[in-house]
């Protein structure tokens, strides 16, 4: 049982100075004592190290934000990226077991291969195009044979104030360049971070920090923002709003090329279809997902206040 008492409950967060673990200490704040950990506080590629950390805070909850997520570099650094992404969730899972905490953790869109035609569902089949989305399906694999109390949150297309991601890469390049060129047969949703960190404190106040450890929904659910967009079709957006702010570019939408994967010439193939059905999470916790603009618009608030 997680100890209800918010002054003696503890939070570990790692990879806590990504996009994601940078607002699970925002959102998670009220709800405990968060512990930090960033790379330099915790490797995860090193399991005893690891488990000594864990031993030695004993959380309540483990909110696992650490990822290796350069998509193409894991096609050429494989073993540390399944260091990360498959070996580190298995240990944490198998300490959440011991210590009787809960375990959330974040996957990804990209454990799908894309062929569908509709969003996926939770349980269609994982069929993964890279490294880096082998790793992830590595990683909750090795969650579920650990048995433990757990809550796996698949993303999408995830960008935050905090860290790098596309939305500030083609702000970058369009205060550069006259042109950009960006793929336009991908699609999926984009989501914010910080929508993915208050959806889990909603979840996990709701249903485990308040309620009765064993009855806690366990399992992997979908968790993205509504609606669908390309990959062109959202860099046209980012750079409309931003014009829209007074942003000096050089670039603006009409000057986005649009391409087709096969000229973007990427290392690491990507499933033209990662749209993410949300049913199962909205019906289950009683939540509203609003639209990809309106996380679009709240980031750009964000980074341009």
């Amino acid at each position: 049982m997680w100890r209800k008492d918010c002054s003696t409950r503890t939070i570990l967060v790692t990879g806590s100075n990504g996009q994601i673990g940078f607002e699970l200490r925002r959102s998670f704040a009220p709800l405990g004592r968060v512990v930090s950990l960033d790379r330099n506080a915790c490797d995860l590629s090193r399991p005893d190290a690891l488990r000594g950390v864990l031993r030695q805070c004993r959380p309540d909850v483990i909110l696992n934000a650490a990822a290796f997520t350069a998509v193409e570099r894991a096609e050429e650094e494989g073993e540390a990226a399944y260091a990360i992404n498959a070996v580190a969730p298995g240990i944490l899972a198998e300490e959440a077991k011991a210590l009787g905490s809960l375990l959330v953790h974040y996957s990804s869109d990209y454990v799908f291969d894309g062929s569908k035609a509709q969003p996926y569902v939770e349980a269609d089949a994982a069929n993964p195009l890279s490294v880096y989305g082998q790793s992830k399906l590595a990683g909750e694999r090795a969650i579920a044979e650990a048995g433990c109390t757990s809550l796996i949150l698949r993303t999408s297309w995830v960008a935050g104030a905090h860290g790098s991601n596309f939305v500030k890469t083609i702000l970058s390049l369009a205060r550069e360049r006259d042109r950009l060129q960006v793929v336009a047969d991908q699609f999926g949703a984009p989501t914010t971070a910080a929508l993915v960190a208050d959806v889990t404190s909603q979840i996990v106040s709701r249903s485990g920090l308040e309620g009765d450890q064993a009855s806690f929904p366990s399992g992997i659910f979908h968790l993205a923002a509504a609606g669908q967009i390309s990959w062109h079709g959202y860099a046209c957006e980012v750079l409309r709003l931003a014009q829209a702010r007074g942003i000096a570019l050089k670039t603006g939408p009409l000057n986005v090329e649009p391409i087709d994967t096969r000229a973007a010439q990427q290392r690491a193939r990507r499933p033209a279809n990662s749209v993410l059905d949300t049913t199962k999470l909205r019906e289950r916790f009683g939540l509203h997902l609003p639209d990809w603009q309106e996380g679009v618009h709240l980031l750009l608030d964000q980074i341009f206040p």
